[in-house]
C-alpha cells in the first residue's frame, strides 16, 4: 500500500463517512425503536414482556448473524454483506409495521431486523476500515468511524418521535424502513476483501484465526466483558421511554435523553478511540465499565426530573459506544487485521447474549415487579464484574512461528 500523510489510505475521509454513516443509520433507527412501545403497547394491548421478548430475539439474532456476516465479508468482500443486510433492516421495518400479533412481532421487529442489524454492524464496518489504517493510527479511525452510530441516535431519536407524533407509529415504521434502504449505496463504499495472501505476522487461515482466538485467555475475557456491554445498552435503549413513562414524565424526556446520549457519545467515542492509540486499551475498557456502575447507582439515588434524565444521559453518552474502540483495537493488536471482522463478531455474539438478557429482563421484572429498580441494580454489579474482567487480560501481540503462517496446500 502507497504510503500517505498521516498514515491514511488515500480513500480514507469516504471510507470514514460511508462507515460512519451507515453505524449512524443501524444504530440509530434501531435505538430508537423503544420509543414505539408506550404507542403500540396502547393500541395492540399487549405487555411489555412482549415488547422486551421482541427486542430480546432481535438482539440475540445480531449476535448470531454478526459472526456470519463476518466470515462472509471476510471470504466474499464487505459490499455485498451490506447491502443484503441494508435490504434486511429496511424490508423488516416496513413489515413491523403492518403486525397484528405479539408472533407477527417477533418475526419482523425481532427474527428479520435483528439479521439485518446483524449484517450492517461493526465488525464488518470495522472490519474494512481497519484494512486501511496504519495501526498508530487506528484507534482513532475505529473511534471517528464508531462515533457515526452516535450520531444516528442524536439524529433519530427526535427524528423518530416527531415521525411518531405526526403519522403514528405504523407509518413512522415504514418511513424509517425507507431511511435505512440508503445503507445499499453506502455499503458499495465499503467494497474490498482482506488480501488472499496472508498479512506478515498473521493466520494465514480462517480456522487458524479462530482456534487461535478461542486458546487465547485475553480473548475470552474480552468476550466475557462486553456481554455486559450489551445488557446495558438494550436494557436503557429498550425500556427507558416505558421507564420515563413510570415517572409521571412526558415521552419526549425519553427522546430527548437518548439524543443526548448519542450526542455526547460522539465525544465518549472518538476520545475511546484516540486515548486507545496511548494508554493500554484494557486499563480504559475496565474504567469505562466500572464508570457506568457509579453513574447507575447515582442515577438510582437521584430525584427524576427532567434535568435529571438529561444529565444522565450526557454522563451515559461518554461511555455508550466507547468500549466498541478498544475491544476491536484490542482484537487487532492481537490477531493482525485479516480476520477481524470474523473475530470481532464473534466478541459481538457474546454482546449481543447479553442484549438479549437486558431486553428480555427488563420487560419481565417490571411485569412481576411493576419497577424496573431490579434491573438497574443488576446493571450496576455487571459493571464491576466487567470491570474486574479486564484488567488480567493479555493483549501483547501474539507471537507465531513461520509455518503457521503459511497456508496448507490443501488451503
Amino acid at each position: 500500500m502507497r504510503r500517505v500523510p498521516f498514515g491514511l489510505h488515500p480513500g480514507f475521509p469516504l471510507v470514514i463517512v460511508a462507515g460512519g454513516l451507515i453505524l449512524a443509520l443501524n444504530l440509530g433507527v434501531r435505538q430508537s425503536l423503544g420509543l414505539f412501545i408506550p404507542d403500540m403497547a396502547a393500541d395492540l394491548g399487549w405487555s411489555t414482556t412482549t415488547f422486551g421478548l421482541a427486542f430480546a430475539i432481535q438482539n440475540l439474532l445480531w449476535g448470531l448473524a454478526s459472526p456470519i456476516a463476518g466470515m462472509i465479508a471476510d471470504r466474499f468482500g464487505t459490499a455485498r454483506v451490506l447491502v443484503i443486510g441494508g435490504l434486511l433492516y429496511g424490508l423488516s421495518l416496513a413489515l413491523m409495521a403492518g403486525v397484528t400479533s405479539p408472533w407477527g412481532l417477533h418475526a419482523t421487529g425481532g427474527l428479520l431486523l435483528g439479521m439485518g442489524v446483524g449484517f450492517t454492524t461493526f465488525p464488518v464496518v470495522l472490519g474494512a476500515v481497519g484494512r486501511l489504517v496504519e495501526p498508530r493510527r487506528r484507534g482513532l479511525a475505529l473511534g471517528i468511524v464508531s462515533a457515526g452510530g452516535s450520531f444516528g441516535q442524536f439524529t433519530m431519536a427526535p427524528t423518530t418521535e416527531a415521525l411518531n407524533q405526526a403519522l403514528g407509529w405504523s407509518d413512522a415504521l415504514v418511513a424509517m424502513g425507507a431511511i435505512s434502504l440508503i445503507m445499499v449505496p453506502l455499503g458499495l463504499v465499503l467494497a474490498g476483501r482482506p488480501d488472499s495472501a496472508a498479512a506478515e505476522g498473521e493466520s494465514a487461515s480462517l480456522g487458524a484465526a479462530m482456534g487461535e482466538a478461542f486458546g487465547h485467555g485475553g480473548y475470552r475475557l474480552l468476550t466475557l466483558g462486553f456481554f455486559v456491554c450489551g445488557f446495558h445498552i438494550a436494557f436503557i435503549a429498550t425500556h427507558l421511554p416505558t421507564f420515563v413513562q413510570t415517572c409521571g414524565l412526558p415521552g419526549g424526556v425519553a427522546a430527548g435523553t437518548l439524543a443526548v446520549v448519542g450526542l455526547f457519545n460522539m465525544v465518549g467515542t472518538i476520545a475511546a478511540g484516540a486515548l486507545g492509540d496511548r494508554y493500554r486499551k484494557k486499563w480504559l475498557l475496565s474504567a469505562i465499565y466500572g464508570l457506568r456502575a457509579v453513574l447507575i447507582l447515582v442515577f438510582m439515588a437521584a430525584p427524576k426530573t427532567e434535568l435529571t434524565f438529561l444529565l444522565f444521559g450526557g454522563a451515559l453518552g461518554l461511555l455508550w459506544l466507547s468500549t466498541v474502540p478498544p475491544t476491536s483495537g484490542i482484537i487487532v493488536q492481537i490477531f493482525g487485521s485479516r480476520y477481524m471482522a470474523t473475530l470481532f463478531g464473534i466478541v459481538m455474539l457474546s454482546h449481543q447474549i447479553g442484549a438479549f438478557f437486558g431486553a428480555w429482563l427488563g420487560g419481565v421484572i417490571y411485569d412481576m415487579t411493576g419497577s424496573f429498580d431490579l434491573m438497574w441494580i443488576l446493571s450496576a454489579l455487571l459493571g464491576v464484574a466487567a470491570a474486574v474482567v479486564n484488567l488480567p487480560i493479555t493483549d501483547s501481540p501474539l507471537t507465531r512461528k513461520k509455518a503457521e503462517l503459511e497456508p496448507s496446500p490443501a488451503e
